[in-house]
């Protein structure tokens, strides 16, 4: 059974250095980390990948079909938890301008990783178009036409955040609360974490109010689906885990049945084919919309997912003791937080092979179980593959040392200088 302070205890455990992908670079060499956070966001990455395959049967069945949170939540949680551990010691311990800037840079980096990822999936689905090879209307599918009709306009709006199509719009979100970091920072050197905790709260208060929001498209009046100051709850709470201002819950038998309860009570309300089945539950569902919302993070979807990832804490065991096997399961393990470490760039391979695959796959069968089958395991090889590529080169190879000086041949007849021999 796990310890209440282990949370705490992994995030003053971790060097800064250590930090997930999301927040910053994952580099090998340090302090062993906790194996939970690296585990349950490969979980995430997973899940992510299956619900933006297009026309993907297997979404029918992630967690989101069964509850109001769904993989969202454990990407902006764990994100909130990475950047605890990457910028909370800079702020504490550097200073809070060190702290803003490392926020910055971080900022500048996922924001152009945002760019290139829209350019790349805008111009593959509009050459796919082009060909006039297919009958489907792929820029349509996602609902581009009104930037390619338009460009002059909609490409400045795109490049200042304020055309955030849908598909595209999970790393905006995070920008958005990655900027907030300095002004929660501040409000605990300023009162402590109960005045920066306050702050979050309100600020999630008054997005469910619906009284701040941001422009999603120059032509409308719809907001960003993901509401910043709304998910920055959620983001926050892994923070304040991470950097102890937030005492973990106490692992009980009451609690976990309690959560337990939680997650069943709201399978009727979320699973389509009992809402199909049963009228009455539909206009419940419909009703408690308010409070389920994707958008503004309604409370349900807070305490779905905080029931969620308490039973997910203590199957993990002490320190995640059951996530530390051999053989098969070991092997399972390993890789799954592999993908967790390079979540950035497996996050988006993960969007441009869905759209690439689902291209192939309507070429080939639409209806196919087999089919549907070797999309999903193909779209799985794909992210392994990045997470393991992109850490090879994290790990700078070309910059180790060689493990024996070779000899330099002595020559006889020659006047260049052994430095001279050895460069060539």
């Amino acid at each position: 059974m796990d310890k209440a302070p282990s949370l705490s205890v992994a995030a003053s455990n971790a060097a800064p250095d250590v930090a997930p992908d999301l927040a910053g670079d994952h580099r090998p060499g340090q302090r062993q980390r906790d194996p939970r956070l690296d585990f349950f966001r490969g979980l995430g990455m997973f899940i992510i990948f299956v619900a933006h395959l297009p026309g993907n049967w297997g979404a029918l069945w992630i967690p989101a079909r069964f509850g109001f949170s769904d993989a969202t939540e454990i990407f902006v949680f764990c994100s909130g938890m990475a950047s605890a551990i990457a910028f909370g010691r800079v702020f504490e311990f550097i200073g809070w301008r060190m702290g803003t800037a490392r926020i910055l840079y971080r900022m500048w980096q996922v924001y152009w990783a945002h760019i290139g990822l829209f350019l790349v999936i805008a111009s593959m689905l509009a050459a796919a178009d082009a060909t006039g090879w297919f009958a489907k209307d792929y820029v349509g599918e996602l609902n581009l036409h009104y930037f390619f009709d338009n460009p002059a306009v909609n490409l400045p709006a795109f490049l200042t955040l304020t055309y955030v199509p849908n598909y595209f719009d999970i790393l905006p979100m995070y920008i958005a609360i990655l900027a907030m970091v300095p002004i929660v920072m501040g409000l605990r050197r300023i009162g402590g974490p109960g005045l920066a905790m306050a702050a979050v709260v309100v600020m999630w208060l008054v997005a469910n109010f619906r009284l701040i929001d941001l422009p999603a498209e120059p032509w409308s009046n719809r907001p960003w689906f993901f509401n910043p100051f709304a998910w920055q709850l959620c983001f926050f709470t892994g923070f304040a885990f991470m950097r102890g201002w937030l005492a973990p819950p106490p692992v009980s038998r009451r609690l976990a049945v309690v959560a337990a309860l939680v997650v069943i009570a709201t399978v009727p309300f979320a699973y389509f084919r009992i809402l199909g089945a049963v009228p009455e539950l539909l206009e419940m569902a419909r009703a408690i919309l308010p409070v389920t919302d994707k958008t503004h993070f309604g409370i349900l979807r807070y305490v779905h997912f905080l029931s969620l990832a308490y039973l997910a804490w203590i199957a993990a065991g002490e320190a995640g003791a059951r996530l530390r096997g051999s053989g098969a399961w070991g092997v399972f393990v390993r890789i799954v937080q592999k993908v967790g470490q390079q979540s950035l760039a497996v996050f988006l391979m993960s969007l441009v092979a869905a759209q690439a695959i689902a291209i192939v796959r309507d070429q080939v069968s639409t209806e196919d179980y087999m089919g549907q089958i070797v999309s999903n395991l193909v779209g799985f090889a794909i992210l392994i593959a990045t997470a393991y590529v992109v850490g090879w080169f994290k790990q700078a190879p070309w910059a180790k040392k060689p493990h024996k000086q070779q000899a330099v041949p002595h020559r006889a007849h020659s006047s260049e200088p052994a430095a001279a021999t050895a460069a060539e």
